[in-house]
């Protein structure tokens, strides 16, 4: 399965494990690697002393190439940065920004850029910013998303049209036929977040994990696109949002409902009631916890079933 993908990063499969908040701490992280593909420690949710010691620890845990990603609106980001440097990190995912700000920076330092992005046009800009490969998600994914809603049906074949660079798919992924899929449309590889949510390493609480396994079709809205467009699972904190649209909720009373560390209290501390709890559309098809390496494992089984079956047409 060697491409693009696997030779910009040095990795077996083009499988790159998305940097969730509260999900992809080092434990994720390494036994992604470890299994072949790119794991992704997810710095959102992360002090930086809290990151410096994910990376030492993912240091430790495999001599695979692994991923850092940084959402750009963090607030101690050039401290974050810092560290990536100091630890030598050789890969960095930037999010939820503007790629511009900091990809000269990591690229002077010898390290590869990625970002993501949710649009042609923003596919555009990380372009001639220098990065050196795109993750285009659709709206499908969960976590914070883009503004138009454009699936990844569509935004990959047309985001394959006007960029040059290597192209990772993500939303909506989570099986060897999907991954199959995004590549016949263009894409060079895939990012995964929610199937590895559901799995052993992932840091999320159990009591996530197992809501992840009990959503059903329908069960993710996508909501709060006032502050920052977000797919949640629909407890009760996802219908008290509702309520307050009902009631013409405006900017600064949805953040005073939103709050702070809302996502922490449910995907991590496992408040199924009151948390915020992100979670992919794909996730009405994700039925089981298995280790990172099994999810792996299938999927590149998965994926070369579905083109063995795909050369009959």
């Amino acid at each position: 399965m060697q491409n693009r993908i696997t030779q910009l990063f040095g990795i077996e499969y083009p499988i790159v494990q998305a940097g969730m908040i509260w999900a992809s701490g080092w434990r994720l992280a390494s036994a992604v690697s470890n299994a072949g593909g790119l794991g992704i420690i997810g710095a959102g949710s992360m002090y930086p002393d809290v990151l410096r010691t994910h990376i030492e620890n993912c240091q430790k845990a495999t001599k695979n190439p692994f991923a850092v990603n940084v959402p750009m609106l963090y607030p101690d980001i050039e401290q974050l940065m810092q560290i990536i440097v100091e630890t030598g990190v050789k890969i960095v995912f930037t999010s939820a920004g503007n790629p511009k700000t900091w990809t000269t920076f990591l690229k002077e330092k010898g390290i590869t850029v990625v970002h993501v992005v949710s649009s042609v046009k923003f596919a555009l800009k990380a372009e001639q910013a220098g990065v050196d490969a795109i993750v285009a998600e659709g709206f499908e994914a969960g976590g914070h998303n883009g503004h138009d809603e454009t699936t990844t049906l569509v935004l990959i074949p047309a985001v394959k049209e006007k960029i040059t660079i290597p192209i990772l798919a993500a939303g909506g992924i989570a099986t060897g036929r999907a991954m199959l899929a995004a590549m016949v449309l263009g894409a060079d590889g895939v990012q995964i977040g929610s199937r590895f949510v559901a799995s052993e390493e992932a840091s999320s609480h159990d009591l996530f994990k197992k809501s992840v396994l009990e959503a059903g079709e329908g069960a993710t809205q996508l909501t709060l696109k006032e502050l920052a467009p977000v797919r949640l699972l629909k407890n009760k904190f996802y219908q008290d949002v509702q309520l307050a649209y009902a009631n013409g909720a405006k900017t600064e009373q949805l953040k005073e409902l939103l709050g702070r560390a809302r996502a922490k209290r449910g995907m991590f501390e496992g408040d199924m009631e009151e948390g915020e709890l992100e979670i992919g559309q794909v996730a009405a098809l994700i039925n089981e916890i298995k280790p990172a390496a099994e999810i792996i494992k299938e999927l590149v089984a998965e994926f070369e079933i579905a083109k063995t079956e795909a050369n009959h047409y």
